[in-house]
Formats: C-alpha cells, structure tokens, sequence
C-alpha cells in the first residue's frame, strides 16, 4: 500500500513539473505583442514562431512513436520544429515569415500535443510496468522534456531582451534590493580536492554531459568574491580595452574587429551616459549589478586585470568546497535554494546588486555563485571520463564537443531550481554576446 501510494505521489509530481514548466515557457511568449511573433530578435537563432513549435515538438517526437506508440497527426511540424540553431554556427538563417506557418496552426498543433500527451503520460505512468526507451524510464525522459523546456524558457528570455521595447507587453520592473555598497576583494581558496560530475550509481537525475563523476585535484588559487560588476567593466572601456590588441587573443581580436563590437550588448551609449537595457525598460547603467559579457570580452577584462577566468574545477572548487575537504549541495549548504540565497527560480526579469545576497554566500565567503548570471570559465566543453551520449538525444552535448563552447556554471534569474544542482553544466561560443552570463576573475 505504501509502495503504491509513492508510485501515485512520484507520478502526480513529475505531471506538475510538466505544467509548471509549460506556465513558465507560456509566460515568456506572452511577453511579445501578437504583431511581432515573427520576429528575429537575435540575428542567430529561429524567429519566435519556431520555439512557440519547436517546445511541443520535442516533447512530441521524445515520446509519442517510441514511448506511447502514437501515430502523428502532423509529420510535417514534427519535422520543422524539431530542431533549433546553434548560435554563430555557419551563417545566418534567412528564412521569411511567409516561410513558417500561421500562428493559428502553430497553436492548434500545441493544443492538440498537450491534449494527447497529458492523457496518454498520466496513464502511462499509472502501470505497473511503465514504459521505458533506450532503457531510461520514463520518468528520466519526462525530466528531461522538463528541464529542456525550463531551458527554453532563460534562453527565450534572453532572446526577448534584445525585442524592440515597444514590441514586448510590459510588466513593472522588480525594485532593486537594498545593498551595501560593493567593496571587491579576493578570496584565498586553499589546495583541495573537487569532485565534478555526478554518479550513475547514484540514480539522479542528470544530463549526459554530467556523467561520470571523478576527482580534481586543485591547486590554491584566489578568486573575486563577486562577479565583476558594470562599475568595473566601465574602467576597462575607459582604460581602452577593447581598443588594445594585447588584451585579446588572435581569434577575438579578429571577432570583435570584424563585428565593430566595442561594448556589452546589453549596453548602449545616449550622449554621456550609458544606459542598459532590462527587459522592460531603458534605465541609467546600474552600477554594482554583474556584466552581462561573451567569454572573449571577459578574457580581455582578465587580462587587462592581470588575471584569468577559473576553470570548471576551480570554479567547482570556491563554490561548494569547504576549508574541512567537504564539498556541499549548495554554496550555503544543505538547504534547497529559495529566494533568500540568490536571484533565481523565475523570480526576476532582471539582475540585482552582486553583493544582494550574502546568505547565499559559499563556505568560503565568496557570494553570488548561483543566480543572478551565469559565469563563464575558461574550460572547454568536452566529455568527463566514461562520458555516454543519451541514445534517445545522442546530439545534445556531442555536438559541442568541438574546442570552441566553454563550460559556464552558476545560473541566472531565469534559470529554474532543478537545474541549480552542482553537477549542471551549461555551454556557449566564445563570441556570443547575449546570455545572461558574466564572471569572476582568480589569481594563480
């Protein structure tokens, strides 16, 4: 009886992460006026018609042949939106909005999707024997339809940034949380040992990429106890950095050259003031919020300040390390993230002041390590030891394993809990500039 009551408990969770997430990627497209659905916010990515498919079309083709034996009712969409663009990949798309079906249809194909899969996964889930492909169950394959959409809903949400204001439904804008005015400093974090990745022998939840776990031995190293703010990055504009060819690699030099990329994006001048552009409104650059910056910029700032990124391990390291050899679940410690510890969860459009969080802060001091932007590392994508492709998604981190994404870690104010767990790892290129990323330097 007990047993049967975990089984209904588990099931009805999985079903409310579903729509929970469905509500946050809903949310999202909600913010765009219906004029402006066939939009290209960002030069590189599918216009807004494509995801409002594309989130129902992965979910559809994971489950409905292979899992639920269900035939489609659409193979045409199934195939247009199955896959998205990685950005600066081979040129840009040039598809017209005459090219993609009405929204009408689009939304039709979401309605029936959801109608179908709701019925058939509850039901699914209530066997005795649920199904399983490629020999995951299918409560990973629903965590992973979760977390791929709760996915969509930051990378979306960055993507709406950069919409013409006018174009983008309004929402008032989160007051800025009350600080202490920044005062940076490093923090010294002793040699240990870090253990990145995540056990198979554990039975959580976790993409391939974070599979296997091992050891890393660390050397001492001191790292910024904030991530670097708009104040400090302005020094480096006004100290020429971007102007300075021995701030930046060959490769970068030549981006930031060929592009005529002389700030962040997120930035821009109106006469002598720089202005930054949150998600609703045009305001005066806040000063102590993080640098929202590509991994190239960041590099230069580095090196202008005569340091470097982290990499993953020593990143890994200053934010659940612990001065005993530990390592914890969270920077603070054992207890769930909530929105005493950090910007994240949903809960802001926008990032707040680096130092907003002190509770959040890691056993070592150094704070702001989840939430509030992700942070690059100097660390190339790549496998872990015993890395193995999920059969069902083989593409999703092989793919990348190319030399040229780079391993960020942390999270933002769009990134959902589930996906702050110390083993997620999140990637870009080198010259993409709109994430919500930024970082923190270390001194070897």
């Amino acid at each position: 009886m007990l047993a049967m009551q975990h089984d209904s408990a588990v099931r009805h969770d999985l079903i409310e992460q579903l729509a929970a997430a469905r509500h946050q990627s809903d949310q999202v497209f909600a913010l765009v006026k219906d004029d402006f659905l066939y939009d290209r916010p960002i030069a590189e990515r599918h216009r807004i018609i494509f995801y409002i498919g594309h989130l129902e079309a992965f979910d559809w083709n994971l489950f409905h042949e292979r899992v639920l034996g269900l035939n489609s009712f659409n193979p045409e969409f199934d195939r247009l939106f199955a896959f998205g663009i990685d950005p600066v990949g081979g040129g840009l798309p040039s598809d017209q909005p005459s090219d993609w079906p009405s929204i009408s249809e689009v939304q039709e194909y979401v309605r029936k999707i959801r109608a179908v899969l709701d019925e058939k996964l509850d039901e699914a889930l209530a066997d005795s024997v649920p199904p399983s492909l490629d020999g995951f169950p299918l409560s990973t394959l629903l965590k992973v339809a979760i977390e791929h959409r709760l996915m969509h809903a930051e990378t979306l949400a960055y993507m709406l940034h950069q919409l013409p204001l006018p174009k983008k439904v309004s929402h008032p804008m989160s007051l800025d949380l009350a600080t202490t005015p920044v005062v940076h400093r490093s923090i010294e974090i002793p040699a240990g040992v870090v253990t990145l990745g995540l056990s198979r022998e554990s039975g959580l939840f976790g993409w391939d990429n974070e599979f296997e776990a091992h050891s890393v031995n660390v050397p001492a190293f001191a790292i910024d106890q904030y991530k670097v703010t708009n104040r400090q990055y302005l020094d480096f504009i006004a100290a020429g950095g971007y102007e300075s060819r021995a701030f930046w690699n060959d490769e970068d030099w030549h981006w930031k050259t060929e592009q005529g990329i002389s700030r962040p994006a997120f930035w821009r001048r109106e006469g002598n003031q720089w202005v930054d552009r949150a998600m609703f409104n045009d305001i005066p650059l806040p000063l102590d919020w993080p640098v929202y910056v590509s991994q190239a910029e960041a590099k230069a700032y580095a090196n202008w300040a005569g340091k470097s990124l982290p990499t993953e391990a020593e990143w890994q390291r200053a934010a659940y390390g612990a001065p005993g050899g530990e390592e914890r679940e969270f920077p603070w410690g054992t207890e769930q993230p909530s929105a005493a510890f950090g910007n994240f969860d949903f809960e802001r459009w926008d990032p707040v002041p680096v130092n907003a969080f002190p509770e959040g802060q890691s056993a070592f001091g150094v704070q702001g390590m989840l939430g509030n932007g992700w942070e690059w590392t100097c660390t190339e994508f790549a496998p872990f030891p015993g890395f193995e492709p999920f059969p069902f998604y083989p593409g999703y981190s092989a793919n990348f394993f190319d030399g040229k994404h780079f391993v960020m870690k942390g999270g933002s104010a769009r990134t959902a809990a589930c996906m702050l767990r110390r083993t997620f790892r999140n990637w870009f290129q080198a010259h993409y500039q709109y994430m919500y990323t930024g970082f923190r330097c270390i001194s070897r």
